[in-house]
């Protein structure tokens, strides 16, 4: 980054987080975790950044809430996926019965975590 502007860095680094974001909602992967690492790389660099100009610094607000969207929408998604795995594991696994004929419900995840389905 040597030769770039703060607000040259600033403007890769939005334009990276905006990228990490379409790739998560396009489910590719690849290309959302290479945007990740590239992010990380940035936020590396520039961490030893300092006096920015106003401008700068409300551009810098603004990177920031767009991260944290990101953020929120992974975080909503790991949580959409725990909850769908959790529902279909109950719809896969077998009922079974205790001594006394009670439905028991085996919460080991069913077919679908082991790999079966």
């Amino acid at each position: 980054m040597i030769g770039q502007t703060p607000r040259d860095q600033l403007n890769k680094l939005h334009s990276v987080i905006l990228k990490e974001r379409e790739c998560a909602k396009a489910l590719a992967i690849e290309d959302m975790l290479a945007a990740s690492q590239e992010k990380q790389e940035l936020i590396h660099v520039m961490s030893s950044l300092s006096d920015l100009n106003k401008s700068d610094q409300e551009f810098a607000e603004i990177i920031r809430t767009e991260n944290r969207r990101n953020a929120y929408l992974f975080w909503s998604a790991l949580k959409w996926i725990r909850e769908s795995m959790e529902f279909f594991g109950k719809q896969v696994s077998s009922a079974s019965y205790n001594p006394n004929g009670n439905i028991v419900h085996n919460n080991s995840g069913g077919g679908l975590l082991s790999g079966k389905v």
